[in-house]
């Protein structure tokens, strides 16, 4: 399904080596006319990094959408009863945030993001990004594999001689995994 004229929250978590490439993507389903609304970490917010200030960051984001950031507990609330997501992808998702999803704590913009729509049976898009995705959260990403309405963008080990338990999305596939995940499928493979 095409992404054009769609209602996307697009939630940025601090794998901040990573945000560079996300928002390359981010800029992708803009210019493909989807309606994005921007969701942050309270990490991106307000910490500065070698790969880049969290101002900077922020200002980049909201120039790609057109829109402010959510990146408040409170400010992410009302997409549960108000409804107004057709899809929300996490990219990229850490290890922290896959782990409080999978366990159900809602407890950062991000993940009051995600529950609010899954309890609607609204997909969630899960673009992963952690060092230990095979080791602590190994479990996490099995339990989001078998949940209803979440889609993974395939994902394989981006450094196994020095970082062999780190994964990383193939960020390039997060919109073939957005278009498959509005008609219910998992891209496949999953292990890329």
């Amino acid at each position: 399904m095409d992404v054009k004229g769609k209602n996307i929250g697009f939630a940025v978590t601090g794998s901040f080596c990573t945000i560079p490439n996300v928002l390359k993507e981010m800029e992708r389903l803009a210019f493909l006319g989807a309606n994005i609304t921007p969701i942050i970490s309270e990490s991106v917010a307000i910490t500065d990094t070698r790969f880049g200030r969290a101002e900077d960051i922020k200002l980049k984001i909201e120039m790609i959408t057109g829109k402010s950031c959510i990146e408040t507990i409170v400010q992410a609330e009302p997409m549960g009863p108000k409804k107004y997501l057709d899809l929300l992808v996490i990219a990229p998702c850490t290890g922290n945030t896959l782990g409080k999803i999978a366990n159900g704590i809602t407890d950062t913009p991000v993940t009051m993001a995600a529950k609010a729509n899954l309890r609607n049976q609204i997909p969630v898009v899960i673009a992963v990004s952690t060092n230990d995705g095979l080791a602590a959260n190994a479990k996490n990403i099995g339990a989001l594999l078998n949940t209803k309405n979440v889609y993974f963008v395939p994902f394989g080990q981006d450094d196994p001689e020095k970082k062999p338990s780190s994964l990383v999305a193939k960020f390039e596939l997060i919109v073939p995994t957005i278009e498959l995940a509005f008609d219910g499928r998992q891209i496949q493979p999953v292990l890329a």
